[in-house]
């Protein structure tokens, strides 16, 4: 697994007033290394031209270079519209170092009104960045040509999205015997019909865009390729710019050793999502310094940014050589007794708790008429069973627990926290209605001595609000409790004097987590177990859910003093349904954790399956927290 960080000053180039070949955008940045110093090549994007009466807006190539990778001095125009097959602009270069000469790729635009047939690829070639030579490449429509910095084979290669204005587009891989060839439109017409052998297969969906985004990076696994996927590009649903990975085999790159599973980076912050085309990142550079890949990328088509991730965390999620989560051989731990009417229809959704080195599990049960209610199991070892209750241990009792005819309804997806001699549940209660956050709680002796008596419930929150997932820390934070729900689709903060919730409820959102639009965790994120104290922050467990309505789960981890800051999150799930008792059940494709317990290095997860029974998985706290902190 692996996290993504974004450089703290971006975006790193943005239109600049008085330049006016770069006035209204400066994005889509590629980078290369030349004289020791970073160059950043990128598409600048004129204010639409008013003596024209279709008012174009023209692009060019800027270039601008740095000492440091990250701020960009010396700008200037590099390749401007010159000859009839780009008289309307070029676009997002891609530029790449092979032997004495630099490749710049380019669209180049011929037509307006612009059609597929007027958007093809052309090349600048250089050794200087000063004087360039410059040929139109391909003779169909094609765009994001980048070379490989070495020869393959003995041989020139590259890479291409071809029929991108005539979806669908597809990534493919060319050879060429010699310079020339990249220009020959014998060479293409040839190559041409033949695109099937020479595609890349990447593609999840028919309706989704794909497009080569960074030259290809030199690894020692194999050849990293960072790539624009666009989800229901051509309809089906809401589109989504996301960006991607996969790993080539270093001999032929036409074989893919993995990829990522969905977008690891999508818009999310401003710059990202307010520009002259809102809601995109696009990847159009990657450079590898020291430990880290960075990642250079188009926000809005606006802005030029920059984001990180640490390169061996990433080549080893491509290769599946990281498991972080493991599952227990001998899981479902819980299953329902079906002659028990209370969980005949599932048992799920344990809240957890280590109390005189035993753990105590608290699991939603399901009855045969629908109507939720808690069991009690108990682990020595954290894995087998050893004890388990005959009857629920906790029953709705308020009015806001239940539906009234007895049907449906009930107390559901317990959390625990024990403060002082007192453990507290936070869950959810449904009357059939509207699910809100409660909150009982019980002496700690008592619970040991099996005496189930539980403070009246009462709801946390305010009004008729859909409200869930939620816990309470286990220390005040600034003085207050500090509470962990849902509204929505996010995590949210709220805190309270008091955990007496008879008279004044939370009715605070202060938003810690959202979704992010096309990831993994797209529609919606809720915590799953408490927050884990470590030295160096709060480790948050939280499940996402997809548009596809795949539950799985993440980590992010909180600031210390002030957990409502999060300092970083896994960009891809580190726990998701593969098991068969996982993926089919009430509820397909869901893992759903509201229970952990940290022994020594060892975190113990305890998590509902298909809303069906209930497993265990173990996580290493040094492991994770390694990748949230690098």
């Amino acid at each position: 697994m692996f996290i993504v960080k974004r450089h703290p000053e971006n975006p790193i180039l943005g239109p600049v007033n008085n330049h006016p070949f770069e006035a209204a955008g400066a994005f889509n940045p590629c980078s290369v290394i030349h004289k020791n110093k970073t160059i950043l090549l990128y598409r600048a994007l004129a204010e639409p031209e008013l003596m024209d009466q279709n008012h174009i807006s023209i692009s060019s190539v800027g270039i601008a270079e740095s000492a440091d990778g990250a701020h960009f001095e010396n700008r200037r125009q590099l390749i401007a519209p010159k000859y009839d097959w780009e008289k309307f602009g070029c676009e997002d270069p891609r530029v790449t170092k092979l032997g004495s000469k630099y490749y710049i790729f380019y669209t180049a635009l011929s037509k307006f009104p612009f059609s597929a047939d007027g958007i093809k690829i052309a090349v600048a070639v250089t050794s200087d960045f000063e004087k360039i030579e410059k040929h139109p490449v391909t003779p169909f429509n094609a765009k994001a040509m980048a070379i490989f910095p070495q020869k393959i084979g003995g041989k020139f290669a590259a890479l291409l999205t071809v029929n991108c204005d005539k979806p669908p587009s597809e990534i493919a891989y060319v050879e060429f015997e010699k310079e020339e060839d990249i220009w020959s439109p014998e060479f293409w017409n040839k190559w041409y019909p033949n695109l099937e052998a020479h595609k890349i297969s990447l593609r999840r969906a028919e309706s989704d865009h794909l497009e080569l985004g960074a030259p290809p990076v030199l690894t020692k696994k194999g050849w990293l390729i960072i790539y624009s996927h666009i989800q229901h590009y051509t309809g089906g649903g809401e589109i989504s710019f996301g960006i991607e990975a996969a790993l080539l085999d270093l001999k032929n790159p036409r074989i893919v050793l993995g990829k990522t599973k969905g977008a690891f980076l999508t818009a999310e912050e401003h710059y990202e999502k307010f520009g002259n085309v809102g809601n995109i990142t696009f990847p159009t550079g990657a450079l590898v310094e020291g430990k880290n890949l960075k990642i250079f990328y188009g926000a809005a088509d606006t802005f030029s940014c920059l984001a990180s991730a640490n390169l061996k965390e990433l080549l080893d999620y491509l290769l599946g050589k990281q498991e972080l989560v493991k599952r227990f051989g001998g899981n479902p731990i819980l299953v329902p007794r079906k002659e028990k009417l209370f969980e005949a229809k599932g048992v799920f959704n344990p809240a957890a708790i280590e109390l005189d080195d035993k753990i105590h599990l608290l699991y939603r049960a399901v009855s045969d008429k629908n109507v939720s209610t808690f069991g009690y199991a108990k682990t020595n070892n954290g894995f087998t069973i050893d004890e388990r209750s005959e009857e629920p241990i906790y029953l709705p009792r308020a009015p806001f627990e239940k539906t009234g005819n007895g049907e449906g309804g009930g107390v559901e997806d317990p959390r625990f926290t024990k403060i002082s001699d007192r453990l507290y549940i936070l869950y959810t209660a449904f009357d059939g209605r509207v699910p809100r956050v409660a909150i009982s709680s019980i002496n700690e002796k008592d619970f040991l001595a099996k005496k189930w008596l539980w403070s009246e419930p009462e709801l946390v929150s305010a009004g008729d609000t859909d409200d869930k997932d939620a816990c309470v820390l286990p220390k005040k934070i600034g003085g207050k409790f500090m509470i962990l729900h849902r509204i929505g689709g996010s995590i949210c903060a709220d805190f309270t004097d008091s955990l007496n919730f008879e008279k004044q409820k939370i009715d605070k959102c202060i938003e810690i987590l959202e979704p992010r639009m096309g990831m993994w965790d797209g529609a919606k994120v809720g915590i799953a177990a408490p927050p884990i104290e470590t030295k160096i922050g709060w480790l948050l467990l939280y499940h996402g859910v997809s548009k596809t309505t795949h539950y799985r789960v993440g980590a992010a981890l909180l600031d210390l003093k002030d957990p409502t800051i999060v300092i970083s999150r896994t960009a891809l799930p580190i726990f998701e349904a593969r098991e068969d008792y996982e993926i089919q059940g009430a509820v397909p494709n869901v893992v759903f954790p509201c229970g952990a317990v940290l022994r020594k290095d060892e975190i113990l997860i305890y998590y509902g399956a298909a809303d069906s029974v209930v497993g265990t998985a173990s996580l290493k706290l040094s492991e994770i927290l390694k990748i949230l902190t690098e």
